[in-house]
């Protein structure tokens, strides 16, 4: 198998696809378009981060390319319909990252709570301003985290322990852990905290989510975060309730357009305010995240080409299937509609092969289908069921 990693994934990635019988190229700058397409010849499986795009456009002239890792937490960078359809699954790493982000934040609570940034900046232009006026220990302070996920709920216990006062909101009933609370809307977690912090995907009900309304909403002199996504606030509006002094501070790590690579020029709206602390998209950038995240989604990508197992898998039916011990065994992806199976057994059948076990599960585009056999088929029957017109990937292993 040929894999294919760019963006500079962590040499972890690399030495356990090789480790695992993979022939494996690294390409350090991310690609979209015709110069990832020109990559992607008879590659089998690629390793991306955030920045590389793979549309619609590349993934239908990939036919050899049977799976995608994303070594980050979002995938919002493949079209994951079209992978889905065209028998791609994707993987990411949703929990290798989230101490790093979680500690980030909690730093920029206490950043921004005592002025740090704004002090610091001072001292180098050579000002001494020791003063206590704005500065305000953390302790029994309100955190409203919104987003109740991996991410959300770490650091709603690493804020605990620092006598912060956990409360959340997610579209989603989710299990708080320590003493966290829910709340039932998004403006009651506003109005009453101290400290708003965004742990959110990038959906259409995420896209400017906190705007104007939402920040005149939020407690006066309270302090936002941000190291969800770029589109979630409105930076303009924000800059506005900055300004008039509504919003005391401000913690942005992802912004609506980020530079392509380092050294580019970067631009904000929010720069050369005071009390604002601006980071370029490292909330997972620790040596320990991106070594987990390498191990998570190289060894997912692993299982699924040796053993078919896509468990994990951010798009595709979900199979839990042990290593293969003797035998052989036929995985298919096929559009999701009914007579399949059947279509599938007849021709094993008449072959007179045996079969040991079958597992198929499926979604609403596609089902996927793992069939132990005693003996290995011919190749014939791997073309017959290739063929069939409900076919979309097949591949033995054994």
């Amino acid at each position: 198998m040929k894999a294919l990693l760019l963006e500079k994934v962590h040499i972890v990635a690399k030495n356990l696809l090789q480790d695992a019988d993979f022939s494996v190229q690294e390409h350090a700058p991310s690609e979209t378009g015709a110069s990832l397409i020109s990559k992607l010849n008879d590659v089998d499986v690629l390793g991306i981060r955030s920045k590389s795009l793979v549309t619609k456009d590349v993934i239908k002239v990939c036919p050899d390319l049977k799976a995608i890792g994303a070594y980050c937490i979002g995938t919002n960078q493949i079209d994951l319909e079209q992978a889905t359809k065209s028998g791609i699954a994707v993987f990411n790493a949703p929990f290798s990252n989230t101490r790093s982000v979680a500690e980030l934040v909690i730093s920029e609570i206490i950043a921004l709570s005592r002025g740090l940034f704004t002090k610091a900046f001072q001292m180098h232009q050579g000002v001494w301003n020791k003063s206590s006026n704005g500065c305000y220990e953390v302790r029994g302070k309100r955190l409203g985290i919104i987003g109740y996920g991996h991410i959300g709920s770490q650091l709603g216990i690493l804020a605990e322990s620092l006598g912060l006062k956990v409360h959340y909101y997610d579209i989603q009933k989710k299990l708080p852990l320590g003493n966290a609370v829910s709340e039932s809307t998004l403006k009651k977690l506003l109005s009453n905290s101290d400290f708003i912090s965004l742990h959110v995907p990038l959906t259409e009900q995420t896209q400017n989510m906190i705007g104007e309304k939402e920040l005149e909403i939020m407690k006066k002199g309270s302090f936002l975060i941000n190291a969800s996504r770029g589109t979630v606030v409105d930076l303009q509006a924000l800059k506005k309730f900055l300004k008039s002094g509504h919003i005391a501070g401000a913690a942005i790590d992802v912004f609506p357009k980020e530079p392509k690579e380092n050294l580019d020029e970067f631009s904000s709206p929010l720069q050369k305010l005071e009390n604002v602390i601006l980071t370029p998209h490292i909330g997972g950038s620790t040596e320990e995240a991106q070594e987990a995240i390498g191990v998570e989604v190289s060894e997912s990508l692993i299982k699924y080409i040796n053993t078919g197992d896509s468990s994990g898998a951010v798009n595709f039916p979900h199979l839990h299937l042990r290593t293969l011990q003797e035998g052989f065994r036929i995985l298919n992806v096929h559009k999701n509609v009914p007579g399949v199976l059947g279509a599938i057994n007849k021709i094993i059948s008449e072959y007179n092969v045996n079969i040991s076990s079958q597992q198929l599960a499926t979604n609403s585009i596609i089902g996927y289908l793992a069939m132990d056999l005693e003996k290995k088929p011919k190749q014939e029957v791997i073309e017959k069921i290739q063929d069939l017109e409900t076919s979309i990937q097949t591949r033995i292993i054994f």
